[in-house]
């Protein structure tokens, strides 16, 4: 198929540093390619990527001190995607909700990943306003604020399976957190069950700017309370490999509707089980007893700590490999696209749920 990845400009693709969306549609888009599919990515300038990159902009816009408003920067993105639409059989758009009123005349041939958290009080409105949609979640908890709409699927997030190599043995004894630093993240929560535990941890987090009150104010205070925590900052995508590895355990004490959850994966692939509070899509990814613990409090967290030698980092790895890959990840998408009401590719053959072809056809655009 003739295929358009749309991804946000914030980041490059894949993102040099911190940025799940960015990094999925990377991640998807070399997978297409993979499977022979002619993929034309827009995205900023920046990016890297085997497909043809139609770069929107110079740099990824977090990394430019001139970028105030991302908006107008989106809106040229969306004329570069409209001019070219009649190009593709499919455009597969990662940016929420901006595109919408905008792709009208083609919509048949689209879908759109929701990437964020849908319990926000001014998206159901929206989304009642654009009924006929293709629209994905990467959990199935991710679709339960919203109102009645076209769900083409649930598709849960992947990563290519030689990106993170797994450490089976050696690990260094200390607990790990990853992502950023937000209240709905819990750092506060990592380093108590830290100190509880008796265990190092160690932080690799960046910092917004829109949370930098809530560092000052409730973390930084933490780590000279706690001498067992140490913070890293942000570090990049060949450093997450030895950081994740040779820890213990993940921690992923979160308290909001998680939508997935991307570094959950990300330590399974390297063998590293994870903790995690029952929260949003965990229950959906993480294999209570096999590839982590899923708790409901700090107590629980600490006492999961104590049980990590229960578990076999081989069989955390094994269960990465049966349900989170991005090849995975992609015949998924694949699927949805040849479904797609407006899919102009007349026959496929396309590998179901137990591995075996089956022949589909799909109606030709009009």
């Amino acid at each position: 198929m003739k295929i358009a990845q749309i991804a946000p400009l914030a980041e490059s693709v894949p993102p040099r540093f911190y940025g799940g969306t960015e990094r999925i549609v990377s991640y998807l888009t070399e997978a297409l390619v993979d499977q022979g599919h002619d993929v034309t990515l827009f995205a900023s300038g920046d990016s890297t990527t085997r497909a043809k990159l139609v770069p929107v902009t110079k740099t990824a816009l977090r990394l430019n001190p001139l970028v105030r408003d991302p908006i107008p920067y989106h809106m040229m993105l969306l004329d570069a995607v409209r001019q070219r639409a009649d190009e593709f059989d499919a455009l597969h758009f990662h940016i929420d909700l901006l595109h919408m009123p905008m792709v009208q005349d083609f919509v048949g041939r689209t879908v759109t990943t929701l990437h964020g958290r849908l319990d926000l009080p001014d998206l159901p409105a929206f989304y009642r306003s654009f009924p006929n949609h293709s629209l994905v979640s990467i959990s199935d908890n991710q679709r339960l604020p919203m109102p009645p709409v076209n769900w083409a699927g649930t598709v849960l997030h992947g990563l290519p399976s030689d990106l993170l190599s797994p450490r089976i043995g050696g690990q260094e004894g200390y607990l790990a957190f990853l992502g950023r630093i937000s209240p709905e993240k819990r750092p506060d929560r990592a380093i108590r069950i830290a100190a509880r535990s008796g265990k190092p941890l160690k932080i690799a987090a960046k910092i917004d700017n829109v949370d930098r009150g809530y560092w000052e104010s409730e973390i930084a205070p933490l780590l000279d309370l706690y001498r067992n925590i140490e913070f890293i900052g942000e570090i990049n995508e060949a450093q997450k490999a030895a950081f994740l590895g040779n820890a213990s355990a993940l921690l992923f004490p979160i308290d909001w509707p998680e939508p997935f959850g991307l570094v959950m994966i990300e330590a399974m692939a390297c063998g590293t089980p994870v903790i995690a509070f029952r929260c949003g899509s965990v229950p959906e990814v993480i294999d209570h007893g096999v590839s982590g613990f899923i708790v409901s409090d700090e107590d629980q967290a600490v006492d999961a700590v104590g049980r990590l030698n229960q578990l076999d980092r081989a069989r955390v790895r094994a269960a990465f490999d049966a349900r989170f890959t991005a090849d995975r990840m992609a015949a998924d998408y694949v699927a949805i696209y040849q479904d797609l009401a407006g899919a102009r590719a007349p026959v496929a053959r396309l590998p179901d749920r137990r591995g075996k072809e089956a022949e589909h056809h799909f109606q030709a655009a009009g």
